[in-house]
């Protein structure tokens, strides 16, 4: 019953353009951009952790950064920050006062970061659970996800929602055996829905089951008035969502374009991230104003492989960086700045630093800036302002014609 049931919602899924397998699991490059932002993030809070330095509260720490990174990935993860909130009254998570559980979760985060397969990341979820640590549950697995897809999906109300309903079972969500459980049947099926690897596919389809958004056929006659009327919220939702999301892409390729055409009235050659070469604008695809590879051979692979993809560089005759841009819209603003940051400390030559946002993100723009963790460990020979869109949007035309070099954005960079 399963199997048939199995391919109508799959074929649904698919076909359905606003579902999330479209808006997030696939050709989604910012999807991508996130596995490498939490791995990086991860790293910081098990070296925090090891160095007892961490903290006792979620708020400013580096598993805030972490966790907001998932949770800005689109419809699916929207509210995964809030197991990880501090709640005085239940005390709860237990790893921002208890050391010695702070220690074991930072060594239950290091082992599966390092795991090479699923065997010893099941073993160390067995030992996280057997020291019954308050509120450390299985929506740790969600960070799990982004460290191994194929191996463990991501878990939340809705997901198990749509698992309960799919394979008629009444598994509750605070479980670590409840959640491996789910695994084992989503592993089992998930061949069958010819989807992806990536179990976050399949899972994405359990979320859409789990919203209302897909209905099981044997449910469709006992769909209620008010679940139905439930259900057109969402799909309304959802729907603006997406309009939003290819306003944002515009708006995205728009920056990128006005910087790549200042860029080269300047006398610079240009880099246009390289996953957006494709991308158009004002009927021009932005490739065309980059150049066709990224001259940087004396990167390492990982970072020379972040580098490519931030928005766009500028560079002189030399192929010298001289500066780089990260256009930021509902993604991470943490993200980007980790991307810029990475080219500061890997170029010799002193380079500009640009954040560039709609001007409703400057306030998010200037609590990234001032954080402890940025203010205190980042140094850089390279300086980072920010610039908003309406001051490129008015004024590129004029500093395309009267510039001689990047001095002239300093009348528009904005710093904290």
């Amino acid at each position: 019953m399963i199997r048939e049931e199995l391919g109508k919602l799959t074929e649904a899924y698919i076909n359905d353009q606003e579902s999330v397998y479209h808006t997030w699991f696939i050709n989604n490059e910012d999807r991508l951009k996130a596995f490498r932002t939490i791995k990086k993030g991860l790293k910081k809070v098990i070296s925090e952790i090891e160095a007892r330095s961490f903290g006792n509260d979620f708020k400013g720490s580096s598993l805030e950064t972490v966790v907001t990174a998932i949770s800005e990935q689109k419809q699916v993860f929207e509210g995964a920050a809030h197991p990880f909130y501090w709640k005085p009254k239940l005390r709860i998570p237990d790893i921002y006062e208890n050391p010695e559980n702070q220690l074991a979760f930072g060594r239950f985060l290091n082992a599966c970061l390092h795991a090479n397969n699923a065997e010893q990341i099941f073993d160390e979820i067995v030992k996280l659970d057997q020291l019954k640590i308050k509120g450390l549950g299985p929506a740790v697995a969600t960070i799990i996800y982004f460290l191994h897809p194929t191996l463990f999906p991501p878990f939340n109300t809705a997901i198990v929602r749509g698992y309960n309903t799919l394979f008629h079972k009444k598994l509750k969500l605070g479980s670590w055996m409840a959640y491996l459980e789910m695994r084992e049947d989503i592993l089992a099926t998930n061949p069958q829905s010819r989807l992806s690897k990536d179990l976050g596919a399949f899972a994405g389809l359990l979320f859409e089951i789990g919203t209302g958004r897909l209905i099981l056929s044997e449910n469709s006659d006992q769909v209620l008035d008010a679940e139905n009327e439930k259900r057109l919220k969402a799909l309304k939702k959802r729907h603006h969502q997406v309009l939003d999301d290819q306003i944002e892409e515009n708006a995205h390729s728009e920056m990128q374009y006005h910087l790549a055409r200042l860029g080269r009235s300047l006398g610079y050659h240009v880099w246009i991230a390289q996953n957006d070469h494709k991308r158009e604008y004002n009927g021009e695809k932005l490739g065309e104003y980059s150049l066709p590879a990224l001259p940087l051979s004396n990167l390492s692979k990982s970072v020379f492989d972040t580098v490519s993809l931030i928005d766009v560089l500028w560079l002189n005759q030399n192929d010298e960086i001289v500066s780089g841009f990260e256009v930021e819209k509902s993604t991470s603003i943490y993200s980007g700045i980790l991307r810029l940051y990475d080219l500061s400390l890997s170029v010799d030559q002193v380079c500009r630093l640009f954040l560039v946002a709609p001007n409703k993100r400057e306030k998010e723009i200037k609590a990234q800036l001032m954080r402890p963790s940025f203010i205190k460990e980042h140094s850089l020979k390279s300086t980072m302002s920010y610039l908003l869109f309406s001051d490129l949007q008015c004024d590129c035309d004029a500093m395309c014609k009267f510039g001689t070099d990047i001095s002239i954005l300093d009348p528009i960079a904005r710093s904290v």
